[in-house]
């Protein structure tokens, strides 16, 4: 098996397949990790926030629309799928964590390495393990429908950490409509909050903290956690 990052996108199925599009993602994470390795620790936040905004749609499309098909497709699909899981978890959890510290917290700098650490380990087990995988069982027309499902997903994914809310259906995709409408407000206040007049600061950061109040509220509805393998389970839900 070759490993995506070896191949072209004619090898993958063309410019729609799936696995380009995942691949194109890649390229754009391992950039803005290496941009934020460049960064000073005080200028971090907006670089963070370029990484969320890809990473989550990102990793939500492939829970709705990937992971099933590789364990109704491998007979070890279970296993491998439930790794990556695993680590998405892992990622939510530190970035809640992260987002909470301040900038000269002691242990913000472990919490920011690991997330790079579990980053880039997701990236390369998708393209040297599970999407390897997947492309010998599926032909490049299936790939290719994949891929416009994936991206109509991700369009409209939640674009901020939920590590309350399950990783598989039905929690996750019961929970992706009204999270996405409210992280995407979050997303435009912040944005607003970050390059808009200093006067207006205080009602957009209170109206930031309303948004993420109502989503934890949102994250907290029994229905959200319904399908989750045990062991992406947030403790002390």
């Amino acid at each position: 098996m070759r490993s995506l990052a070896e191949q072209s996108d004619s090898d993958l199925g063309g410019p729609v397949s799936v696995l380009t599009r995942q691949k194109r993602d890649h390229v754009k994470l391992n950039g803005l990790l290496d941009e934020l390795d460049r960064t000073e620790p005080a200028d971090q936040d907006p670089v963070l926030r370029r990484i969320y905004r890809l990473v989550f749609p990102h990793a939500f499309a492939e829970e709705a629309v990937l992971w099933p098909v590789l364990r109704r497709v491998l007979p070890d699909g279970e296993a491998l799928t439930l790794q990556v899981e695993q680590e998405h978890q892992e990622v939510n959890e530190l970035v809640t964590k992260l987002e909470q510290l301040p900038v000269d917290a002691p242990d913000r700098p472990a919490t920011l390495r690991r997330l790079v650490e579990v980053l880039r380990e997701d990236v390369r087990d998708e393209e040297d393990a599970l999407f390897p995988r997947l492309q010998e069982k599926v032909p490049p027309a299936q790939l290719r429908r994949l891929g416009v499902a994936w991206e109509a997903v991700r369009r409209t994914a939640p674009t901020r950490a939920h590590p309350v809310v399950a990783r598989r259906p039905p929690g996750n995709t019961v929970a992706a409509v009204p999270l996405s409408v409210v992280d995407r407000l979050r997303d435009g206040v912040d944005f607003a909050s970050q390059h808009g007049r200093t006067k207006d600061a205080s009602a957009l950061k209170t109206a930031s903290r309303g948004l993420t109040r109502f989503a934890h509220a949102i994250e907290h509805l029994p229905i959200m956690t319904r399908g989750e393998d045990p062991s992406t389970h947030r403790t002390g839900r």
